[in-house]
C-alpha cells in the first residue's frame, strides 16, 4: 500500500518556531514530525510515499537527503509555487494514487499508534470509496455519520453551520476527524474541484453518489500537534508510555 503525508502546511499556530523551518521538521520528543509519521507508515508495510512540500520545502528534501529517505521510495510532490490546500493536494498526486491499491492520507502533524491494517480491512470490507479516522473528542467542526456509519454531513458547532450530503438529519452521530483516511485509486476520478480546495468539499460531494465510510477510533495514543501547547502535552503524555508501535 502506498501513502500520502501532507506536509506542506504553513504551520501558522506555530509561528515563533516555523519562522525558519516548516512544520513538518518540528520536533516533537526529539524527533521531528515527519520522521515520526514515516517510521510509523514503514513499520506498518508501507514503503512508498508522497510528500508534499510548500514553507520551506528544500528543507524537508534535504532532510530526507541526511536520512537516505529512510530506506522508503519517496516522491516530492511540489507546492513551492501553490499551496493547494487539502483537497487541491491530493487532485495533484493522482498520478501517484492512480493503481489497484487503497492509498493511505496522513497529516504530518498527527502522532498516534491507529492500527493501519484494521482501518484497512474496514474499508475493503465495506467496499468503500473512502474511509475516514475519527475519534470523540471535543472539536468545534465534526463529521456527521447515520447508523450505518456513512458520511452524510459536517458541521461548524462554533457557526452553528451544517453542511449536508444530500438532505439534513436529525438522527446523526458527531465524530471529530483524525487526520487519516484511505481513498480508492479511481477517488481522484470522482473530484469534481479544480485549483485550490479543501478535501471536505470533496468528501461531500463524492458521497453523494459513493459511500465514505466513518472508522471509529479508540487507540490509546492520538494527538494533533498544531500548537506548542499541544506539542507540550503530547511530549508529557508519550515520555510515560512505551515506544508508539
Amino acid at each position: 500500500m502506498k501513502a500520502i503525508i501532507l506536509a506542506a502546511g504553513l504551520g501558522s499556530r506555530l509561528k515563533h518556531v516555523t519562522h525558519d523551518k516548516p512544520k513538518a521538521l518540528v520536533e516533537v520528543g526529539g524527533i521531528t514530525m515527519l520522521e515520526s509519521v514515516i517510521l510509523k507508515l514503514k513499520s506498518q508495510g508501507i514503503n512508498e510515499l508522497l510528500i508534499n512540500i510548500h514553507h520551506f520545502g528544500q528543507s524537508i528534501i534535504d532532510f530526507l537527503d541526511t536520512r537516505n529517505n529512510f530506506g522508503v521510495n519517496i516522491t516530492i510532490s511540489d507546492e513551492r509555487d501553490l499551496l493547494m490546500d487539502t483537497g487541491g493536494a491530493i487532485l495533484k498526486a493522482k498520478k501517484f494514487i492512480l493503481g489497484n491499491e487503497p492509498v493511505l492520507v496522513h497529516n504530518v502533524d498527527v502522532i498516534s499508534n491507529v492500527n493501519i491494517k484494521e482501518l484497512l480491512a474496514l474499508h475493503t470490507e465495506r467496499k468503500s470509496m473512502a474511509t475516514l479516522c475519527v475519534r470523540r473528542r471535543d472539536s468545534q467542526r465534526g463529521l456527521l455519520f447515520n447508523n450505518n456509519n456513512l458520511l452524510i454531513g459536517w458541521t461548524n458547532l462554533g457557526d452553528k453551520k451544517y453542511r449536508w450530503v444530500n438532505h439534513s438529519y436529525t438522527d446523526y452521530s458527531l465524530f471529530a476527524f483524525s487526520g487519516i483516511y484511505l481513498i480508492n485509486p479511481d477517488f481522484v476520478d470522482h473530484i469534481t474541484q479544480t485549483g485550490v480546495f479543501s478535501i471536505i468539499d470533496t468528501w461531500l460531494d463524492i458521497a453523494k453518489n459513493h459511500p465514505i465510510s466513518g472508522y471509529i477510533d479508540t487507540s490509546s495514543i492520538w494527538h494533533d500537534l498544531g500548537t506548542m501547547d499541544k506539542i507540550c502535552d503530547a511530549e508529557k503524555k508519550l515520555n510515560s508510555r512505551e515506544k508508539i508501535s
